[in-house]
């Protein structure tokens, strides 16, 4: 038997896996499961076979990218779910990893958790400097890059999101004149949402040119420029003083070793009644490594950060703890929406970039939705602030806000 096929006999618990080896040979593993749908890989040579069995988190995504492990039944969304599936976290399950592949993630622990200043614009521009005309292929009319909140799994993408920032925007007890700081604004949608529903103004910071040049455009186009303003600069040198800071999806890429420095800067900057709202992906279990692909093809130096991990960085800090609620589903909700829309526009993806990528991100859209769905990640809004009296006793007011919001 080959070794590929050990492999992945191991590691299909659940559905029905066929796989198609480059001399034409046939295995099938596992049996029919009518949640997941049947798949049928097949390899273009033996190599392919070897990247997987040497580092099979690098190896998948690499060989399906250069179209060397092709999907001809079902599609990658399907392989990648059925084997998150056989392997959930809460049955113990993991990242599938070589001997090789611990030690490169070993390595990649002591090395890719740092992001300098000059590192981290460079890791911002990897991914968030892409055309804002590809992003909006399939993000929804917002372009809300995080995730959504689905009060029902079958709302659409633009109702989840609309709900993701009157959810935030109700955590903030905002009034009209504040002062806040979004921290990794994006192309502006939250900053603008909250000053048109609030009143408040805003200042957001990013270190992405490409989403700096939508949001100042954003913001002009809606007359707002002087209340709403946007800034290509570094949180670490922002120095006046806001009421509330809000950071969502910007977290992740902040790196274990600067995280005391980031609450410290947050505390620094708030007024004495301030107070803040972060929402980031995180993972359910202990601290742990990014996985090999996603760390060299999609957010380099990226890492999601286990509770621990972010208690630890404020304690001592005189930061009120106030409120931490996990969204366990609601990602895998959110990219399953991104998934079908990127397929949807492949043409347009390859026109605009080529074929090997939009191969590459419908392999990191599948195995992101798959990690919340069945893996150990999920998103946490940690609520923040400088006193104890600054927020109500009681949760009541976030629902009550929401209502108004929306």
């Amino acid at each position: 038997m080959p070794l590929i096929d050990r492999f992945l006999g191991g590691a299909v618990k659940r559905g029905r896996l066929t796989v198609v080896h480059p001399d034409g040979s046939r295995a099938t593993f596992g049996s029919s499961d009518p949640d997941f749908p049947d798949v049928t890989i097949r390899f273009a040579d033996r190599g392919a076979e070897r990247a997987i069995l040497s580092n099979p988190a690098l190896g998948a995504g690499e060989m399906f990218t250069h179209g060397r492990l092709a999907v001809d039944e079902g599609e990658v969304w399907d392989l990648v779910r059925m084997l998150k599936a056989s392997n959930a976290w809460e049955a113990g399950g993991g990242a599938l990893k070589s001997g090789a592949g611990r030690a490169l993630a070993r390595a990649r622990y002591r090395v890719d958790r740092f992001n300098w200043r000059r590192r981290s614009r460079r890791n911002v521009a990897h991914h968030y400097d892409l055309s804002a005309d590809f992003y909006r292929l399939f993000l929804d009319e917002d372009l809300q890059y995080s995730c959504a909140y689905f009060t029902d799994p079958g709302v659409s993408l633009e109702q989840a999101q609309a709900d993701k920032k009157a959810h935030i925007a109700a955590k903030l007890l905002l009034e009209p004149g504040m002062r806040v700081l979004d921290i990794g604004c994006g192309w502006g949608g939250l900053a603008l949402y909250l000053h048109r529903k609030t009143g408040a103004e805003v200042l957001g910071v990013t270190l992405s040119t490409e989403q700096l040049a939508v949001a100042r455009s954003r913001a002009e186009a809606a007359g707002v420029a002087d209340k709403v303003r946007f800034e290509l600069r570094d949180y670490r040198d922002v120095s006046d003083r806001f009421d509330r800071i809000v950071s969502v999806g910007m977290f992740e890429h902040v790196g274990p070793p600067h995280y005391r420095r980031f609450f410290a800067k947050c505390r620094d900057l708030l007024t004495d009644d301030g107070a803040m709202l972060l929402h980031t992906i995180g993972r359910m279990g202990k601290p742990g490594v990014t996985d090999a692909w996603t760390a060299k093809y999609i957010f380099p130096g990226g890492y999601n950060p286990a509770l621990s991990e972010i208690v630890r960085a404020y304690e001592g800090l005189r930061l009120f703890p106030t409120d931490v609620e996990v969204l366990r589903l609601h990602y895998a909700w959110t990219i399953r929406h991104w998934y079908a829309r990127a397929v949807a526009a492949r043409d347009r993806i390859v026109a605009m970039y080529d074929e090997r990528f939009w191969r590459m991100w419908i392999f990191y859209l599948a195995g992101a939705a798959a990690a919340f769905e069945f893996g150990g990640l999920c998103n946490y809004q940690l609520q923040l602030a400088r006193g104890r009296r600054v927020v109500p006793v009681v949760r009541d007011y976030v629902g009550e806000a929401e209502l108004r919001l929306r």
